[in-house]
């Protein structure tokens, strides 16, 4: 092996030491942002609503792929330990002081990890959930777990590793102002679809015309 092939050798272990993580979290902030737009119906159509889900589920595997070669580069350079990897906040009974300083956030990506595997396996099996309805809104329920997994990782990403450049501090920031536009979004159809609900036939008067040519039987006398 040549020093140049050394030097791309090293150059590439540390993109993948620092940056796996990095684009990781990136996929799964775009997932997230994704998947609320996609849930809109005033400013997208159906075919719209369509590309957003195929754009929410691109990132959503991106993200968990970038996530297993990102716990796979910290074992590889033993920057993380197994116990760490499977047991949330595992490390705080530790006695090492360097680890006991970051036991936390550690933990925080751990968790993160987890929810994000379990919300990845959930929405591939989403089929299965789709009816009945109390099992529907289960399914929900247990999707919503990416919202506490993105805040999780967040943090984990900011502050966990080495300090963060200030380009991606500004990524971070811009994906909670276009998480919170897409909440705002989102909240903002519930209160029109609360305050404008469909109208059934029944509260039309409809259900009690009659065709034209009939009259009321008289009531017997």
């Amino acid at each position: 092996m040549t020093n140049y092939d050394s030097t791309v050798d090293d150059t590439f272990a540390e993109f993948l030491n620092f940056g796996a993580g990095v684009l990781s979290l990136v996929c799964l902030s775009c997932s997230v942002i994704w998947g609320l737009v996609a849930q809109d119906r005033i400013l997208l159509d159906a075919r719209g609503r369509i590309l957003a889900q195929a754009v929410h589920r691109t990132t959503a595997v991106a993200s968990i792929v970038f996530l297993l070669v990102h716990i796979g580069v910290k074992l590889a350079l033993a920057h993380t330990t197994w116990v760490a990897v499977i047991v949330p906040f595992g490390l705080i009974a530790s006695d090492n002081d360097e680890i006991m300083g970051r036991s936390f956030l550690v933990g925080l990506g751990t968790l993160a990890s987890m929810l994000m595997i379990f919300v990845g396996v959930t929405g591939v099996l989403r089929n299965r959930f789709a009816s009945p309805a109390p099992v529907a809104a289960r399914w929900r329920a247990m999707h919503m777990l990416a919202y506490p997994a993105w805040c999780a990782a967040l943090v984990h990403g900011l502050y966990a590793g080495r300090s963060a450049k200030p380009i991606f501090v500004v990524l971070y920031c811009l994906s909670l102002v276009f998480v919170a536009a897409a909440l705002a979004l989102r909240a903002a159809r519930g209160r029109s679809s609360a305050r404008w609900p469909t109208r059934s036939p029944a509260s039309s008067g409809l259900a009690g015309a009659r065709p034209a040519g009939t009259s009321r039987r008289a009531a017997p006398g």
